[in-house]
């Protein structure tokens, strides 16, 4: 006769669970709580985002222009002073700069929306595309809703006047936290170790230097990235005599400062506007200069320039970007790439820190 085998108890003290999944389990326990934690801090972002808006913008300011800062300390200027001053050259530069760009885009912008609608009827009639009638009907509500704010913000509409206030009230107050934060950055270890729990303020400090000097490289590297692009291009397309070239590279500068998406859509509208005005061989000539502009970025300029701190798959820039639209519009996309370097930055720290050199190749237990 058969026996039948009764089941074995697993003795006392033994898991419940095989160690894979109790792996597993751990895994996701820490992923479901830095979710929530990531979760709440988003939140908390954007009901605070009066605040936050501001706090971040001169994170972004102090970072570019830290070496200003620092080497005016170095010729022994106090640092109310120094910082000062690097305030005032950020005025001036950013004023200048903003000047230029949107005195190019109004004195161009219609030139461009029309070539722009041109270059869909071009489309149309060669291709036989229904899409381009989408994109005439694009350009011709963008250039009525230029008129309509222009015409709206110059009879003083309450709307657009409580928008420029609240752009100003959060510039003013990103300037003046740029400034402090500036003129007492040789406190901020002190602080580091004063609010961190004993024992942890090194590992605080630590992770703090990696993430500003993450969002550091960015901000210098994308600022002086955008500016050889800009320049390139704009004399490409005023050797290709494409009309409102100055305001095509004032496109340019201003969308570098969201990586990958922003150099696709300026260089389309300006080859949209090359064929729409010099026909499609110059169209063709222009996009070979974007081409090539962007290829010097991807192969030169950005390995010699930008730190390697914040050297990031594109696949996870772009999902950045939508991440920080879906939560901030615009403002998100600008903040959504440095914020994440400096996520980055803090866990490369973490990792350095606390990660094992080396993986067991199979430990015992798995084996049996």
């Amino acid at each position: 006769m058969q026996t039948t085998r009764e089941p074995q108890e697993p003795p006392p003290g033994a898991p419940l669970l095989p160690l894979g999944a109790r792996r597993v389990a751990a895994w996701c326990t820490v992923a479901l709580l830095v979710t929530g934690v990531a979760a709440v801090g988003i939140w908390l972002c954007v009901v605070f985002k009066s605040a936050v808006t501001p706090v971040l913008l001169a994170l972004l300011g102090t970072a570019l222009l830290a070496p200003v800062f620092e080497w005016l300390n170095r010729r022994k200027v106090p640092r109310a002073l120094a910082a000062a001053l690097t305030c005032v050259a950020l005025i001036a530069v950013v004023g200048g700069a903003g000047y230029i760009v949107v005195k190019a885009l109004i004195d161009t912008g219609d030139q461009i929306v029309d070539s722009v609608q041109d270059a869909g009827d071009w489309i149309r009639a060669h291709f036989g595309l229904s899409g381009a009638d989408d994109l005439g009907n694009v350009a011709d509500n963008a250039k009525d809703l230029l008129s309509k704010w222009g015409s709206s913000l110059a009879g003083g509409v309450l709307t657009g006047l409580s928008v420029i206030g609240s752009l100003l009230a959060t510039s003013v107050l990103a300037l003046l936290l740029t400034f402090f934060f500036l003129k007492d950055s040789d406190r901020a270890v002190g602080l580091a170790h004063a609010v961190a729990p004993r024992g942890a303020g090194e590992v605080i400090e630590a992770m703090g230097r990696r993430a500003f000097e993450a969002i550091s490289g960015f901000m210098r590297g994308t600022t002086f990235i955008a500016l050889i692009d800009a320049l390139c291009i704009t004399i490409g397309l005023l050797i290709l005599r494409v009309p409102g070239a100055v305001g095509l590279g004032a496109l340019v500068f201003v969308g570098a400062y969201i990586p990958y998406l922003g150099a696709t859509i300026s260089g389309a509208v300006a080859v949209l506007v090359a064929l729409a005005d010099r026909g499609f061989v110059i169209a063709l000539w222009a996009l070979g200069v974007i081409l090539a502009v962007q290829q010097l970025e991807g192969h030169i300029l950005q390995p010699m320039i930008q730190s390697r701190t914040v050297q990031m798959h594109p696949a996870l820039v772009m999902l950045a970007i939508a991440a920080g639209a879906s939560v901030a519009g615009i403002l998100g996309m600008l903040l959504a790439v440095p914020l994440t370097a400096a996520a980055f930055g803090i866990i490369g720290e973490l990792k350095g820190r606390y990660g094992s050199p080396s993986e067991p190749a199979v430990s015992r237990e798995t084996a049996d």
